[in-house]
């Protein structure tokens, strides 16, 4: 989930399929990306939407995304920190507010989609976290030491 990059044909986008929800240009992944693509921020969206708990809406999309990683051929690049940290931090924004579209929310939170100097890079250091097989299939604590502090 990005270094700065044109939106991707992701895995995520096939979240919205599981719910029977079809986004404008969404089609299956042809690609597997650990950067936060719209895509990904999208269809992690409407599942906290679609369900307001959550540790139901983070299992069921979790659940989803390796299904789909696994029909695909490459269940090994599901990494379990990356989704579970970027369902809290969109979670966390997402919580209270009301946004007519999964776009809409993008669009008020594009720091969801910056890596480097983005919000998740207040809790994680990027490189460290997907180069890291335990983080991949583990989800880890952040390090407050390893993160670069942003404001």
């Amino acid at each position: 989930m990005p270094l700065p990059h044109a939106p991707t044909r992701c895995i995520a986008l096939t979240a919205a399929w599981y719910l029977g929800t079809k986004l404008p240009g969404w089609t299956e992944a042809s690609r597997w990306t650990t950067k936060p693509s719209s895509a990904h921020v999208r269809a992690a969206f409407l599942y906290l939407t679609r369900h307001p708990d959550f540790g139901e809406a983070a299992v069921r999309f979790r659940s989803a995304l390796r299904r789909f990683a696994a029909a695909k051929g490459v269940p090994d690049r599901y990494h379990e920190t990356l989704t579970w940290a970027y369902l809290a931090l969109i979670n966390e924004r997402a919580h209270g507010s009301s946004f007519a579209s999964s776009a809409g929310f993008l669009r008020s939170h594009p720091e969801l989609l910056d890596a480097k100097g983005g919000v998740f890079s207040r809790y994680y250091d990027l490189g460290a976290v997907t180069r890291s097989a335990r983080a991949r299939q583990v989800f880890v604590l952040p390090d407050p030491g390893a993160a670069r502090q942003g404001p």
